[in-house]
């Protein structure tokens, strides 16, 4: 085999790319730098205990591990930053108020999230903590939805769930843990048939209102109607409903579209609340993920009220609005005082000035460089390189 080939769903970003993403990422990052957001750095590599939180069966699959040959324990390579910066706020800030936390880094997966995706992501996101209110849900969504749009992606489709909807039915139809896993599978591929079956020794007031779930899917409105007039009357629901009308409604012009899946319990044992995704018609995945979980820093000996979202940069790319490489200055390579003194004035005003070592022809338009400076009557001028396209 070619010592050259990459693994399967592995990937070199390539110069035009890489700048562009890089670029992505500090537009980002300064948003949510003015927005009050702190950048954290977390490792790639921590013990698996640290990583693979809330016995979370998905991310277990989806991490690989190795062995520390110091300490002869299992490490892990994240998959997630998120359960990172929550370790960062429980045990390290440690702070009583608020905490707005953001961060930007490759995070790897043992199998591809979806259709030509790669299976090593360049994570980025922004979580809040210490909000138990709706105030921080909405925060949060906005301020995913200006991130998208900062970045020329429009069009967007915003999705809304809530976990709370469907833990209060399995906690009023005295479901088990065993068989609230089974539902869980069997409503996110919204199987009606096997639903029925699996719920079939419940009284039927306990299996209508399951049952139902996989039908409340589609514009906000709507689906709040029905599921108010389909499901009980239970406090936990009435309050789920009541925040996911208030997140519609305070979308506004964000979105192109809001709707609600009552059935969608994506990251059930890693939520506790509300949970969205944006879509894009020009990608098969969700471009960005959110949502709460209050009880992800209970693993690290302090819970808090915590909202958050991520996107991956390199499929964000794909759908932002192109931008055109810059191209640079080519410079004679020669032993000039004053030549030198022009491309340190040309860098420090931002400019690409690239030395022509090797002085040939053929290999210019390797350099990227559309103009060239040339000594003029004891002066160095730029000018238009000719033939460089």
């Amino acid at each position: 085999m070619s010592n050259w080939l990459l693994p399967e769903y592995i990937q070199d970003v390539l110069p035009d790319e890489a700048w562009c993403i890089e670029q992505m990422r500090a537009r980002i990052l300064e948003r949510l730098r003015v927005s009050g957001y702190q950048l954290v750095s977390p490792p790639m590599l921590e013990y698996v205990e640290s990583l693979l939180i809330n016995n979370s069966r998905d991310m277990d699959l989806r991490t690989f591990k190795l062995v520390d040959q110091l300490s002869g324990r299992t490490l892990a390579l994240r998959a997630d930053i998120t359960p990172q910066v929550a370790r960062i706020d429980a045990h390290l800030l440690n702070r009583q108020g608020v905490t707005r936390l953001c961060y930007a880094g490759s995070v790897l997966h043992t199998q591809p999230v979806g259709l030509s995706r790669s299976r090593e992501l360049l994570q980025i996101g922004a979580e809040l903590y210490g909000v138990a209110g709706r105030e921080a849900d909405l925060e949060i969504q906005h301020l995913m939805l200006e991130l998208l749009d900062l970045l020329g992606i429009g069009g967007v489709h915003l999705d809304l769930g809530h976990v709370g909807v469907f833990r209060a039915l399995v906690r009023h139809a005295g479901i088990g843990a065993e068989l609230e896993t089974t539902l869980f599978g069997v409503l996110q591929r919204k199987d009606v048939t096997e639903l029925r079956a699996l719920l079939a020794d419940l009284p039927a007031d306990k299996q209508a209102p399951l049952l139902v779930l996989p039908e409340l899917y589609g514009k906000a409105d709507d689906v709040l109607a029905r599921a108010r007039k389909s499901l009980p009357a239970l406090p936990e629901i009435s309050a789920a409903l009541d925040a996911l009308q208030a997140a519609a409604n305070a979308v506004g012009t964000l979105a192109q579209e809001v709707a609600i899946d009552l059935a969608e319990l994506r990251g059930y044992h890693y939520h506790s609340g509300m949970v969205f995704a944006a879509y894009h018609a020009d990608s098969h995945d969700a471009i960005a993920l959110g949502g709460r979980y209050d009880d992800l820093g209970k693993g690290f000996g302090r819970a808090r009220a915590a909202t958050g979202f991520s996107m991956d940069l390199r499929q964000l790319y794909r759908l932002s609005l192109p931008v055109s490489s810059a191209r640079g200055v080519l410079a004679p390579n020669q032993d000039s005082v004053e030549l030198q003194a022009v491309i340190a004035s040309l860098r420090a005003a931002g400019e690409i000035v690239v030395i022509d070592l090797l002085g040939a022809e053929a290999h210019r338009a390797e350099l990227n460089c559309d103009r060239e400076l040339v000594l003029r009557d004891g002066s160095w001028l730029i000018v238009e390189l000719k033939n460089q396209e």
